[in-house]
């Protein structure tokens, strides 16, 4: 089906206003944003229009019943000049997952995919170019029914709004592993980027950047045993010559950048297992001298290295990041296929011309 998208361009960019040299993450907006809307059954309007504050009901059902999920995606851009989008249909299908999940429509490839390149063309100068630096891309829906009360609804709304960044993480990232909260457990929406999974992980990250970490490694929530994956980032660990990372098990997000990672790591011929991690293999590792790496992977992350994990009063420190040289050669590898650089031999890389 085609879905004619319209657009309303702006009389005058903001861009000059913008440092593209100094970015504070998810502060900063582009000119356009896409709108696509659903009722009656139907995608029925989509258009890109300027960014802005959108007007809404106080009642609409997203905001009382957290029905709302979302994407995340880079561009960046290659010697010529292009726009370089990295798996764009994998966040498509992810984003349908979670719509399932969340009981709301599909939406349909042509709107996400079209609407993002003829977005990606408008706002193509945004695209920062310094190192770390993107173009961050949030893909997301919401219901936008107006009333209060569980039922099933009808009215939703997809929109795609896209921010200039620099790096998520400017030095490796200490970790606390939890012991108290929980972030998903078997059933629940652990696997789908709900919008609500996030909220509740406020408490537990402020409390951790007052003991000196920047996020939560969240555990399973039965025993506190078993690794999931931390607030902003899937997460793997080297011990010795393996490296390991949760298995999917529908507790933590089948990441982008974690499979990208994977394939990697297999191509260089390592060992990669993804199976239940115990935090106790951690620790035996540490205390044995052979926690050789641990870094977290994801869209906004990229690939992170981690300085260290608190478990129980305790500093399970890995090896400094001179020693890091698998991690480091794997992080290379994907930022240079990411811009051009690299021949893509894996079929990843789509260029907005």
């Amino acid at each position: 089906m085609i879905y004619p998208i319209n657009q309303t361009k702006v009389t005058k960019s903001r861009l000059s206003e913008v440092d593209l040299t100094n970015l504070a993450f998810g502060k900063t907006f582009t000119d356009h944003m896409l709108v696509a809307d659903y009722y009656d059954g139907k995608w029925q309007k989509c258009e890109i229009t300027s960014y802005g504050p959108t007007s809404t009901s106080p009642s609409i059902y997203a905001l009382h019943y957290g029905q709302s999920i979302f994407e995340g995606m880079k561009a960046v851009k290659d010697a010529n000049g292009n726009a370089m989008l990295f798996r764009p249909d994998d966040n498509w299908k992810r984003l349908n997952y979670s719509a399932h999940r969340l009981a709301m429509p599909d939406v349909p490839r042509e709107i996400f995919m079209d609407g993002l390149t003829q977005l990606l063309k408008l706002d193509k100068d945004w695209i920062p170019q310094e190192e770390g630096s993107a173009l961050y891309i949030r893909p997301f829906m919401y219901c936008a029914d107006e009333l209060i009360g569980i039922k099933p609804t009808e009215v939703f709304q997809f929109k795609i709004i896209m921010s200039p960044v620099s790096k998520y993480y400017s030095q490796p990232v200490k970790i606390l592993v939890a012991d108290k909260f929980v972030r998903a457990c078997a059933g629940g929406t652990g696997d789908v980027k709900a919008a609500g999974n996030y909220g509740a992980t406020q408490l537990p990250m402020i409390e951790a950047k007052k003991l000196g970490y920047d996020q939560v490694l969240w555990m399973d929530a039965r025993e506190f045993r078993y690794l999931n994956e931390i607030g902003s980032m899937n997460v793997f660990v080297q011990i010795e010559d393996k490296f390991l990372t949760p298995e999917l098990d529908g507790n933590i997000l089948d990441g982008v950048t974690r499979r990208s990672v994977i394939a990697l790591l297999k191509d260089e011929g390592y060992t990669v297992e993804e199976r239940k991690v115990d935090i106790a293999e951690l620790v035996e590792a540490h205390e044995k001298g052979i926690l050789n790496d641990a870094f977290g992977t994801g869209t906004a992350a990229s690939l992170a290295p981690i300085d260290s994990f608190g478990y129980k009063g305790k500093t399970l420190q890995v090896k400094p990041m001179e020693q890091r040289i698998i991690s480091n050669h794997i992080k290379k590898r994907l930022d240079a296929i990411k811009c051009g650089v690299e021949a893509d031999k894996f079929g990843w890389v789509m260029a907005v011309l």
